[in-house]
């Protein structure tokens, strides 16, 4: 997919007057947290004052978000109308998410669907995958492929069907299989820049206004195991 922007260390995948669609970078948090970083809805906002040389506050409405330590396809809305469309489409599954993951253990099977009850430790910031329900767990399930086998990775291509805490770093590492870089879920080594090998890569959703049917693809982040694939 063709990069309309990439200003102000901003990659933009898609742009209009109710949406905005951002390729997220290792490291960037999307939305104000206690580390009291500078998030990504802050860039984005002064981007479009800037753009648009728009008076006073600039509204964006954050409606879903990315682990600070993956990257690709963020959305936001420009306006309230979008944002509580957008909201009521992720709420209800009505997107289509499409993720691509680095693995360091090939799982045992080339493809399969994988269910299991998350349950999150709020103290850590974890998720721990359960085979069986277990108290204030969540039914989460996923299905994977994979798409190209590396040297020392696999990579795998996955497809939500729940949106969980941790959900894909919980589930492959409860297989055996953890994100490179992971440590918080078994990885044996971090990345030197801090991230993981997971990528929001492919989203399908309805425009919230328009109600024409919207494909996002974002690129992976320019690395060499990312390039492999």
């Amino acid at each position: 997919m063709k990069i309309i922007s990439d200003k102000n260390n901003l990659q933009i995948l898609h742009e209009d007057n109710h949406i905005i669609v951002v390729n997220k970078r290792v490291g960037d948090i999307v939305q104000g947290d206690k580390t009291g970083d500078k998030p990504l809805s802050d860039v984005v906002k002064e981007y479009i004052k800037a753009k648009y040389n728009k008076p006073g506050d600039v509204f964006l409405g954050v409606i879903h978000r990315l682990d600070r330590p993956t990257t690709g396809i963020v959305v936001f809305a420009r306006t309230s109308k979008a944002l509580s469309r957008m909201n009521e489409l992720f709420s209800n599954r009505e997107t289509k998410k499409t993720y691509w993951a680095i693995v360091k253990n090939k799982p045992s099977e080339a493809s399969a669907k994988l269910i299991h009850y998350l349950k999150r430790n709020e103290k850590n910031n974890t998720s721990k995958a359960h085979l069986k329900e277990v108290p204030d767990s969540k039914l989460a399930s996923l299905d994977y492929k994979i798409i190209k086998e590396l040297q020392n990775y696999t990579a795998l291509e996955i497809n939500l069907h729940t949106g969980r805490h941790h959900q894909i770093r919980a589930q492959l590492s409860a297989i055996g299989s953890p994100i490179k870089g992971d440590l918080k879920y078994g990885a044996d080594r971090d990345n030197p820049d801090g991230g993981i090998h997971l990528h929001a890569r492919k989203l399908v959703f309805t425009h919230p206004v328009s109600k024409e049917n919207i494909t996002i693809i974002a690129p992976t982040p320019d690395e060499t195991i990312w390039n492999a694939v």
